[in-house]
C-alpha cells in the first residue's frame, strides 16, 4: 500500500512537472511582427514597421549564452550575405544583461547587424513574452512572423527560409 502511494504520487509530480514545464518552453506564438521601436547600442532609433517590404531577422540574446554566443558567427554570416539584397537583423540583449558588457562584446565580435538593449522587457513583451534563450524571429516583408525559433536555429533552413523573401 505504501510502494503504491508513493508511484502515485511520483506519476502525478511527474505529470505536474512536465505540464509546467511545457507551457514554459513554448513559445507564445504570435501571426504579425509587434509595432516596436528599436534603439540600438550606436545611437539608432529604427520603427520596425518603416522595415515592411525586407524580410527582418530579431534574435533575443544574453552575453553570458553560450547558444546565444554560438550563433554569433551564424548572424554575422547571415547578414554578410543577405543584407546587401535588404536582410535586416536586430540582435536584442535581456534586461539583464548589462549595457557596458553588450557594448563590449559587440565591438570584440565585430557585430555588424544592429545590437539593442532592452533594458525595460518592452521588446521581450512585445513578441509574446521572450523569456529563454536565443529565441529568433523571421519576420517577412508583408510583416507577418514566419519563424518563431527557440533555440539554436538550423542555418541552411534559415538561409531558405530568407531566401523566399527576397527579391529576385
Amino acid at each position: 500500500m505504501k510502494n503504491k502511494r508513493i508511484w502515485t504520487g511520483l506519476i502525478l509530480s511527474l505529470l505536474v512537472m512536465g505540464y509546467i514545464s511545457s507551457q514554459f518552453l513554448k513559445p507564445v506564438i504570435i501571426n504579425n511582427a509587434p509595432e516596436v521601436l528599436f534603439k540600438t547600442i550606436t545611437g539608432k532609433h529604427i520603427n520596425l514597421k518603416t522595415l515592411l517590404g525586407k524580410p527582418v531577422l530579431v534574435t533575443f540574446w544574453a552575453t553570458n549564452c553560450p547558444s546565444c554566443l554560438q550563433e554569433i558567427p551564424h548572424l554575422i554570416n547571415l547578414y554578410q550575405q543577405f543584407h546587401p539584397q535588404g536582410l535586416e537583423i536586430f540582435a536584442v540583449t535581456m534586461a539583464y544583461n548589462p549595457p557596458n558588457l553588450v557594448v563590449e562584446m559587440a565591438k570584440a565580435k565585430q557585430i555588424p547587424y544592429h545590437v539593442v538593449l532592452d533594458l525595460r522587457s518592452d521588446l521581450a513583451k512585445a513578441f509574446g513574452d521572450v523569456t529563454l534563450i536565443p529565441q529568433t524571429f523571421l519576420i517577412s516583408p508583408d510583416g507577418k512572423i514566419a519563424l518563431n525559433q527557440l533555440g539554436l536555429f538550423d542555418m541552411e533552413s534559415m538561409k531558405k527560409l530568407i531566401k523566399n523573401y527576397l527579391p529576385g
